[in-house]
């Protein structure tokens, strides 16, 4: 109960923040352009400089073989969630221009700007290098056979449709926190020299701005799209199913069958990667809906609906894991 009772705190603090760009938001405090330039700076400046001083502040050379279990992990663990979720469209009859918008609702994950301030609030900075696996192999197979699946489902396309893949981001700015910072952990001659106090201290304090600003973001996309507009028909259940029950019942059933053949992970690395696993759906997709001529409004619906119910469901999944 007192993990329950922690979690419910960690989530409470989380909204709070999301209440204050919704509320913000709802008194014309900010330009329209307001958002977009508040995601580029957490995307291209806060979140690199915050992986960039977790991973040396957390992680060690010998933590790699360990990591590369949990990347094995999150590869199987999403795409067996395409095939129960192409199965589900398929059973369910779901209508085209929706049912990939659905598989890649169900398992992309909103790992920027909700899982990582959940993720902190939960198990603390230590977990950044467990999320930041999760976050990689997250970012590749959505902007790779998440955007096929999409652009595969147009329905204004006779013959199917072609992905233009931007491969850009495949290698988003975030990354290149994790990348820069991997000579600094093996060459220590590099941290002596390079990183002085002020240095460390400009990006501690670059990173620290994720969290409020990440959610502050998500509360004024919150009342940009219009909570009156959130509805709950079939295909939003369905999904929301997919997201919240099938999605984490997969992770957790892998790392419960690797620990099984001897493959042991720290409680922290797989408590973060089943979290993960049952975020909000990517903030991009009613973008991605609309570039491939899908149905925005259920896209966006599907954003709205998980960005607000993750609130009810991670406290569940918490008292769950113990």
């Amino acid at each position: 109960m007192a993990i329950f009772i922690t979690s419910i705190q960690s989530v409470l603090a989380i909204v709070i923040m999301i209440a204050v760009g919704y509320i913000t938001q709802g008194l014309g405090w900010f330009k329209e352009s307001f958002s977009g330039s508040i995601s580029k700076i957490i995307m291209k400046v806060a979140l690199p400089c915050s992986i960039f001083v977790a991973m040396l502040k957390y992680f060690h050379p010998e933590q790699l073989a360990n990591l590369s279990t949990g990347l094995i992990y999150v590869v199987l663990a999403i795409l067996l969630g395409y095939v129960v979720s192409w199965i589900e469209v398929k059973l369910f009859r779901v209508k085209k221009g929706r049912r990939g918008l659905m598989m890649t609702g169900i398992n992309g994950a909103n790992t920027v700007f909700i899982g990582m301030p959940l993720n902190i609030a939960l198990f603390g900075e230590i977990s950044v290098p467990y999320l930041l696996v999760y976050y990689i192999v997250n970012t590749i197979i959505i902007w790779t056979l998440g955007v096929w699946v999409i652009a595969a489902d147009d329905p204004t396309a006779k013959d199917g449709s072609k992905a233009k893949f931007d491969w850009h981001h495949l290698i988003p700015a975030p990354l290149w926190g994790f990348i820069v910072a991997i000579p600094f952990l093996y060459i220590p001659w590099l941290q002596e020299h390079l990183l002085v106090n002020f240095v460390q201290t400009t990006l501690t304090d670059l990173g620290a701005l994720v969290t409020p600003l990440a959610l502050i973001y998500i509360g004024i996309m919150l009342r940009s799209f219009g909570l009156k507009n959130m509805h709950f028909d079939k295909d939003v259940i369905l999904t929301l199913v997919g997201r919240f029950v099938i999605s984490p019942l997969i992770m957790a059933a892998i790392i419960f069958v690797g620990f099984k053949v001897g493959v042991s992970m720290v409680p922290t690395f797989s408590k973060t990667l089943i979290v993960q696993a049952a975020t909000p759906s990517l903030a991009v997709l009613p973008i991605l809906a609309q570039t491939y001529h899908g149905d925005v409004k259920f896209a966006t619906n599907i954003v709205v609906s998980t960005s607000v119910l993750f609130i009810i469901v991670i406290p569940i999944i918490m008292l769950i894991m113990g």
